[in-house]
């Protein structure tokens, strides 16, 4: 319940949750919770999307741009990337290095480095005129690159793809949040098919978690109504950067 309001509250941030509870509270070892995660954010971001369209806020052009290379890239990654990382990626002594916390470390530091530049860029995107040309190559590349990390970690990559249409795109924030759940289902969603070629799912698991999901997303799609875009975007930033340092501080205790 709580990702699925996350998720609609802030058009990202459900797989920060989400991938995390996995490994954490269910013990699902990493690789298999990033793929879960591509499942449950990626149906929830879609519901959320949906009505988002209804609304008229969602910037089709902008999210076309991005996720035509965003969701080749992560299917290409989790098909065929992912499974080819080795189980053990190095050793220093007798600290040995696993893939499951070389996932996790990396996790977390693309979300330090997604919340910095969200904190630090507040307010002043939103200054940027309509009237400029918008770099479409630029958010091509962007999309492709988010699409490899994403990839990778599992995540649906809202807390890259929102600074990506607020600083690329000029998308004012609430705008850049609706058009982030429609990109985030479909990358999300052809990502995922690449894993159920590679490895077994637990559908039953995976829908009901779903379902859950999906309820808390009309609730924070609701509550956006409510709140104003600039202090969302500073929270945002503020809320990644505590869920990086949670997840290094546990990687690196245990």
């Amino acid at each position: 319940m709580i990702i699925g309001i996350v998720l609609g509250l802030i058009g990202g941030g459900g797989s920060i949750l989400t991938v995390p509870v996995f490994v954490y509270l269910m013990y699902i070892n990493p690789v298999t919770a990033t793929a879960y995660s591509l499942f449950v954010v990626g149906i929830s971001a879609l519901v959320g999307a949906i009505r988002n369209i209804q609304k008229g806020l969602v910037d089709f052009k902008t999210a076309i741009v991005f996720s035509i290379p965003a969701f080749i890239a992560v299917y290409i990654t989790r098909k065929f990337i992912v499974p080819a990382i080795p189980d053990t990626l190095f050793s220093i002594g007798d600290y040995t290095v696993t893939k499951n916390v070389g996932i996790m470390v990396f996790f977390a530091v693309i979300m330090l480095v997604a919340a910095f530049s969200m904190i630090r860029n507040n307010g002043k995107a939103d200054k940027i005129t309509n009237g400029k040309q918008l770099n479409y190559p630029l958010i091509f590349l962007e999309g492709f690159v988010v699409g490899i990390l994403t990839g990778i970690v599992g995540a649906g990559g809202g807390f890259l793809i929102i600074p990506a249409l607020v600083l690329l795109a000029k998308l004012p924030m609430k705008k850049a949040v609706a058009t982030s759940l429609l990109i985030i289902a479909i990358k999300s969603l052809i990502g995922f098919i690449g894993d159920i070629e590679t490895m077994e799912i637990d559908w039953e698991f995976l829908l009901i978690f779903s379902g859950i999901s999906i309820v808390g997303i009309f609730i924070g799609v609701w509550l956006n109504n409510f709140i104003d875009g600039k202090k969302l975007k500073k929270g945002f930033g503020w809320f990644v950067l505590l869920m990086a340092i949670y997840i290094l501080f546990k990687e690196f205790s245990a």
